[in-house]
Parts: structure tokens; C-alpha cells; sequence
């Protein structure tokens, strides 16, 4: 799944190319991966775009009337600029035509992302978006981080991926810092120097992951269709069996809660 750097990058590339632009009309949306009124959304002017953990929000503007076009891109989804008239690839749910021709491509083979559009309240995000209520990794204030998973009960890595909690981390980025932080996946109870140490290789990690454009594991590309290069910087996640890059120990792989976590068993021992 895109996490944080993908969607950020994505976010990055529609700002540069929609904002104040405006949506002339809608040429397909497949009813079952949306939600609220599509009428609204033809004529409407771009004024924001935002990323809230993993997921992307539009600020619309239509006459007196303003909205939120949320989406979220599940597993495979991407958000695709392409020129006027371009040939739907196969799994496009949504194709949005600009008043300068261009169009917005929503794609998604495995249909696990959806879209929304809701009312904008006088501040935040409308509840009917579902936008996760976590923290932002690049924003949480040290004490803030501290309070949200010192003293708990769970392994750090199941933690980590409560998007309750901490928004935009997910399998991926919560086994790079990890391993950077030399804490293993299953630890607990952790101590206030060590949380500190890990909310510093959080924000190391994504900072250099959205330098790179994002890990394209499988189908992630950023809003021009290209691919990101950090996955050829990963240090342990999906490096089974590999030699660690620190002390040449194989990488070993956990399931915790149905999810694959990964770590060298001598940099993060228990």
C-alpha cells in the first residue's frame, strides 16, 4: 500500500500542475468506489490539495460553496495527469477533464481505494471523508510521540501501523525506522530515550523516501507515471534471508497481527 513519501509525492506533483485550475467535467466514475455528489464537483476550482496521512484531499471551490474530494488509494491505486483524449488504462475508475483539456486518471487494479466528496466544515477534514485521526509522523512534537506509545502494552511495530495513533506509516516505513532505531518489532514498554530515538529515524526515513519519490514495490508511480527509487535503499523490508548492510546477519521475517515485519536479529535484538 502507498504509504506517507508515495502520497506525498503524488500530492507535490498535483499542486504543481492543478491548483487553480478547474474541473470541466467528469468523463467515467465508477459508482462503486465513490461517494457524495458528483455534480458538484464539474466546474469546481482546485484551491488546495493536501495530504493527511495516506490519504489526499482536494479543496474545491464552487461559487459560494466549498468542498472536499478525498482519496484514498488503497492498495494499488494512482492518481495520473495525462494529456486530453489519453487512452483509459485497463482498472481506471475515474477520469476528471481540466479546463486546460488535461485529465485525471484514477486508476486501481485491486479497487481496495475509493474517492469522496463531502461538504468542507470551518475547519479540518468532514468526518464523512474518513480520513484517519493520527498524528502526522512529520509534524508530532517529541513529548506528543512519547505519550502515544510509551507504556503500551502492544509490540511497537502493530503500534506503529495504528493509524489512530500515528497516520501515513505503514509496513514498510515502520521497518526502515525500526531497524535505524536498532528496536525490534515485537519490543514493548519501550523507554522514553529509545521513543525519542525512534520518532528521529521516523521523520529521517520518510524525509529521504519523499527525496527518492516514494518505494515502488508494485504499482506505485507519482502523478506523471513515474516510478520512485527509495526501495533500492531499503535496509531490511522484503530483504528475507539477505545479508544486513550493518553486520551481515541474514535479514529474518515475523508475522505480527497478519502483517510481514522484517529486521536483522542482531541490530534489533529483544
Amino acid at each position: 500500500m502507498p504509504e506517507l513519501p508515495e502520497v506525498e509525492t503524488i500530492a507535490r506533483g498535483l499542486r504543481s500542475a492543478l491548483l487553480g485550475r478547474r474541473i470541466a467535467a467528469i468523463a467515467h466514475l465508477r459508482k462503486s468506489i465513490y461517494s457524495g455528489p458528483a455534480s458538484h464537483i464539474e466546474s469546481a476550482k482546485v484551491a488546495a490539495i493536501e495530504r493527511a496521512g495516506k490519504y489526499l484531499v482536494l479543496s474545491l471551490h464552487t461559487g459560494k460553496k466549498n468542498w472536499q474530494l478525498m482519496i484514498h488509494l488503497g492498495m494499488t491505486g494512482q492518481v495520473l495527469i495525462v494529456p486530453a483524449c489519453s487512452e483509459r488504462a485497463r482498472h481506471t475508475h475515474a477520469v476528471f477533464i481540466l479546463d486546460d483539456t488535461r485529465e485525471i486518471h484514477f486508476r486501481d487494479p485491486r479497487r481496495f481505494g475509493r474517492i469522496a466528496l463531502a461538504a468542507a466544515p470551518a475547519q479540518g477534514f468532514a468526518p464523512s471523508l474518513g480520513i484517519a485521526p493520527g498524528a502526522e509522523p512529520l509534524e508530532v512534537t517529541p513529548d506528543v510521540f512519547v505519550a502515544l506509545f510509551r507504556g503500551r502494552n502492544a509490540p511497537i511495530k502493530s503500534a506503529l501501523l495504528n493509524q489512530s495513533l500515528l497516520r501515513g506509516v505503514g509496513n514498510i516505513y515502520a521497518d526502515e525506522a525500526l531497524f535505524r532505531a536498532a528496536i525490534h518489532p515485537r519490543a514493548r514498554n519501550i523507554s522514553k530515550p529509545r521513543l525519542l530515538r525512534l520518532r528521529n529515524e521516523i521523520r529521517a526515513v520518510l524525509n529521504a523516501a519523499i527525496a527518492a519519490g516514494g518505494s515502488s514495490i508494485s504499482d506505485y508511480v507519482d502523478s506523471g507515471g513515474n516510478p520512485g527509487a527509495f526501495h533500492f535503499q531499503h535496509q531490511v523490508y522484503a530483504r528475507t534471508g539477505e545479508p544486513c548492510a550493518t553486520c551481515a546477519t541474514p535479514i529474518r521475517r515475523i508475522v505480527l497481527a497478519g502483517r510481514s515485519s522484517h529486521f536483522c536479529p542482531r541490530c534489533q535484538p529483544r
